[in-house]
């Protein structure tokens, strides 16, 4: 029984439990149902807060925006009215000076009607005149004019007979200057100029064997005989030969000389080749002041600096086209003292001058210039006079000539250039020199023929006057020059001349 009420109870206090809980849990959702509707609520109040300050904000930016646009309105107009207001005073002031230049031109009008019938009157007036004279003198205009010309031919009849008298006499003074120079200019005019150089000798070599002397072990022979000799020492692939190469020609003969002299000796090293070397400097030196001595007196020419002297026999080792400088110099010298001779002008100047003509081609190699230039200076430089430096100059028509020596030097030139046998081009690579130097000036815009002349020296070219102008001739002629500088090798100088030229011819029917 006590089990029974025992087990009871529990059931019963379960189910109370039970019951208790749900209750609280009923009641905690009603309560939880409440507080979400209650912040529900508050969003909604909150959310419609929002709403209301956003449209009073929008309504503000409107009311702005709006008032901003109403000022732009009126400013925009305000400019447009002080537009119209400029353009109505420029229409203004424009109707007044249409109005005066009608006036003025009326005005014009008016006084060119007034001048032509003053033009007329005085027409009228000067043939009336006209027939009063020919009524008084009782001749036309036409005898009038005749009898005025006798006159005049009479009075100046004596003058015209004294005028005539003096112009001989001045023909008379100037008969034999002139002469000469003319004499002189026409042979000038048959020069024909050939330059060329020899840059190279070869020496022969009893075998290929001494190849491998020369060059010594790891090069160091042929790098000592290059430092002492200055000259570059070819070695290829030619049987039983080498080369030396350099612009200088005497440092070529000092080593050509040098080189011959150690393969016959047999002992090639470094102490010999010194040895050797400054042996054949000083017997090339002796040799060329020989020459230049030996030259001098053939040619009778006194009072020549030393330093002069050293420079002419250098001349010895130099060559144009197979002509021997220094010979070549004493036929110059030689012809232009028998053209000086004939002429009656001193014969020793010419000589001297012809002697020395090409005396910078011995330094040409070490300065800047042609030979002429070089030696012209060199000349000015060792005391010759004026007449001599302006012929050695001049010689290539690269200054003026100032005296008849000058153009004798360059005659005589010629001829011992030009005389069969005396040099040896080949006749296609000279052919083809010329025709490159006519091609790359005729590459230009504007130029319709292009000349070369003076075998060489000079390029004429013909410009069209329709494409360029005078000052683009300048800059067509420097770019010609620079052109052929950069693609073509060429000793001394080119003279360039660019020519434009406008005729108009009519005829008269």
């Amino acid at each position: 029984m006590e089990i029974v009420l025992l087990i009871g109870s529990t059931g019963i206090g379960i189910a109370a439990g039970f019951v208790i809980c749900k209750i609280i849990e009923q009641k905690r959702l009603k309560g939880t149902k409440k507080l979400a509707e209650q912040l529900l609520q508050e969003a909604q109040k909150e959310a419609e807060r929002k709403k209301r300050e956003i449209l009073t904000e929008a309504k503000e930016a409107a009311l702005q925006i709006r008032q901003d646009l109403e000022r732009e309105i009126k400013d925009r107009r305000a400019e447009l009215q002080r537009a119209e207001r400029r353009i109505e005073q420029k229409e203004e002031s424009l109707d007044k000076r249409l109005e005066n230049l009608n006036r003025k031109d009326e005005e014009m009008r008016n006084r060119l009607a007034a001048i032509e019938k003053q033009k007329r009157e005085i027409e009228r007036l000067h043939e009336e005149e006209l027939a009063r004279l020919q009524e008084i003198a009782q001749m036309s205009c036409e005898e009038a004019r005749q009898h005025l010309l006798a006159r005049a031919e009479e009075e100046a009849a004596s003058e015209i007979g004294l005028r005539i008298k003096e112009i001989e006499e001045k023909v008379r003074r100037e008969a034999a200057r002139r002469a000469r120079e003319i004499i002189a200019t026409a042979i000038q005019r048959c020069a024909v100029d050939h330059t060329s150089e020899a840059t190279v000798s070869v020496v022969n070599l009893p075998s290929d064997e001494m190849k491998g002397r020369i060059i010594g072990r790891e090069g160091r022979n042929i790098r000592a005989f290059e430092m002492l000799t200055g000259v570059d020492l070819i070695v290829d692939d030619t049987p039983e030969a080498v080369t030396l190469s350099s612009f200088d020609p005497v440092r070529r003969e000092v080593a050509r000389i040098s080189l011959e002299r150690l393969i016959m000796d047999g002992r090639i090293h470094p102490a010999r080749i010194e040895e050797i070397v400054e042996k054949v400097s000083n017997e090339v030196e002796e040799t060329i002041i020989e020459a230049g001595e030996e030259a001098l007196l053939e040619a009778n020419v006194k009072g020549v600096h030393p330093e002069l002297v050293k420079v002419l026999g250098q001349l010895r080792f130099r060559a144009s086209f197979g002509q021997n400088t220094l010979v070549h110099s004493l036929e110059v010298a030689k012809v232009a003292g028998l053209m000086a001779a004939e002429l009656g002008v001193e014969e020793s100047t010419a000589r001297r001058a012809g002697l020395l003509h090409d005396i910078g081609k011995a330094i040409d190699h070490n300065t800047e210039g042609s030979h002429a230039l070089i030696g012209a200076d060199l000349a000015k430089r060792y005391g010759e006079s004026d007449e001599i430096v302006n012929a050695i100059a001049s010689h290539h028509e690269e200054v003026e000539p100032q005296s008849i020596y000058a153009v004798l030097i360059a005659a005589a030139d010629a001829v011992s250039a030009s005389r069969p046998g005396a040099r040896k081009e080949d006749l296609d690579a000279y052919i083809k020199r010329l025709e490159k130097l006519e091609q790359i000036a005729k590459t230009f815009k504007g130029v319709d023929k292009a000349f070369a002349i003076q075998a060489g020296r000079e390029v004429r070219v013909m410009v069209s006057p329709t494409v360029a102008d005078d000052g683009a001739v300048y800059k067509l002629c420097y770019e010609i020059a620079k052109k052929v500088e950069n693609e073509m090798k060429y000793p001394g100088q080119i003279k360039i001349t660019v020519i434009r030229e406008m005729r108009a011819v009519e005829y008269a029917k």
